[in-house]
Order: structure tokens, then C-alpha cells, then sequence
């Protein structure tokens, strides 16, 4: 499991370990807040084709899903 500060997310860049419709890696373009101020959900936008794509941030801990940077 990598550790991650939700501080630092935006506009990291992610590589998805397995790639669907040429969509390999991913940038963060912004990250929702709760009241307390704690991350609950960050937007991810493919390189390739510019979808974008909802997560929860703790997902993006998971190596076999998730590789921090381009790679």
C-alpha cells in the first residue's frame, strides 16, 4: 500500500496497472471536500482521450490498481 497525502493530490499524475480503451494515464483535475475539510472524492482525467472519471482517493493506495507518476 503507498502512502499518500491528500494535501499533495491535485494534479498528481496516476497510471491505471490495467488499461481499458488506450486510457493509461491520469491526471488529477480536482478533489471534493467535506465540511470538515477532509477529501472524499477526486476527478481524474485520462491523457489520451480527456474522460473524466470519479474516484475516492483511498483507491489510488491499491498497486495492483494504481501506480503513482507516468510509468
Amino acid at each position: 500500500m503507498t502512502p499518500i497525502n491528500p494535501r499533495k493530490l491535485l494534479n498528481s499524475k496516476w497510471t491505471a496497472v490495467k488499461v481499458v480503451n488506450k486510457e493509461k494515464h491520469f491526471l488529477i483535475t480536482a478533489i471534493e471536500f467535506d465540511e470538515s475539510g477532509t477529501v472524499i472524492d477526486c476527478t481524474l482525467e485520462a491523457i489520451y482521450s480527456n474522460r473524466e472519471l470519479s474516484l475516492d482517493w483511498r483507491q489510488l493506495r491499491d498497486s495492483n490498481q494504481w501506480l503513482q507518476g507516468w510509468k
